[in-house]
């Protein structure tokens, strides 16, 4: 709704007079923020699953090898370590280390996951 307010909007300019280009201004920043207000919760929301993600993938990191995370965290990209969730316990460490050593394209990390965890879940 808010995208197709700001398409009229635009569509709309006019520049003829004074009044009718500062009204223009006004729609077009009225339209600018509608979509914004209708776009950030969608940005909030991924924002927030990134971090659970990260958190579930230190706590698997944890319980697989009783060491934490934070240092394997550093030399992964967050796109990285979203492709890694998908791996199954048994392969997910052999993945972080060939990862790190051969910085892994988030593609190709899911591309070589065999015992894929499939995530129903993602917004």
């Amino acid at each position: 709704m808010g995208l197709l307010f700001l398409g009229w909007t635009i569509f709309r300019i006019d520049f003829n007079s004074h009044q009718s280009a500062s009204d223009s201004l006004y729609f077009i920043l009225l339209g600018l923020i509608i979509f914004l207000i209708s776009y950030l919760p969608r940005i909030y929301a991924i924002k927030n699953q990134n971090r659970i993600i990260r958190m579930e993938m230190r706590q698997r990191y944890f319980q697989l090898t009783g060491k934490a995370f934070y240092e394997k965290e550093n030399k992964l990209s967050p796109s990285q370590i979203i492709a890694l969730r998908f791996a199954g316990d048994d392969e997910l460490l052999a993945l972080i280390d060939k990862t790190i050593q051969e910085n892994t394209t988030p593609k190709e990390i899911k591309k070589s996951v065999s015992n894929w965890q499939a995530d129903h879940h993602r917004v």
